[in-house]
């Protein structure tokens, strides 16, 4: 299935191609993909420790979080149709999906 060319996507397109030409220095693209790691680390324990704190929301709140990520899945699958073997665009996506899944295991394994 062929998307349409929009002026939106072209301008995303050309942010994650300025991206992947920014970081193609490998100390460059490693920092910034712990950066992502951990501020979705950071998120991840705080959905935890807001959802624990209210004991009311806790549905709604994993609800929003396989939400979140079922939705980085899809993109990822969008983003293999490309034929680039290193795209910064899937490590970004694959960093953020990461570092949200293990803040919340360790916020639960906080109350084990």
């Amino acid at each position: 299935m062929k998307y349409q060319q929009t002026a939106f996507s072209r301008n995303i397109l050309n942010i994650i191609n300025r991206l992947d030409i920014w970081s193609s220095n490998p100390w460059r693209k490693y920092s910034l993909l712990i950066i992502i790691f951990l501020f979705a680390f950071f998120l991840g324990s705080s959905i935890g420790m807001i959802n624990g704190a209210l004991s009311l929301m806790d549905p709604v709140g994993a609800f929003f979080t396989v939400i979140l990520i079922e939705i980085f899945i899809r993109f990822r699958k969008l983003d293999g149709n490309t034929k680039e073997v290193s795209s910064i665009s899937r490590s970004i996506m694959d960093s953020f999906r990461m570092g949200l899944v293990y803040g919340l295991f360790m916020e639960g394994f906080k109350l084990l």
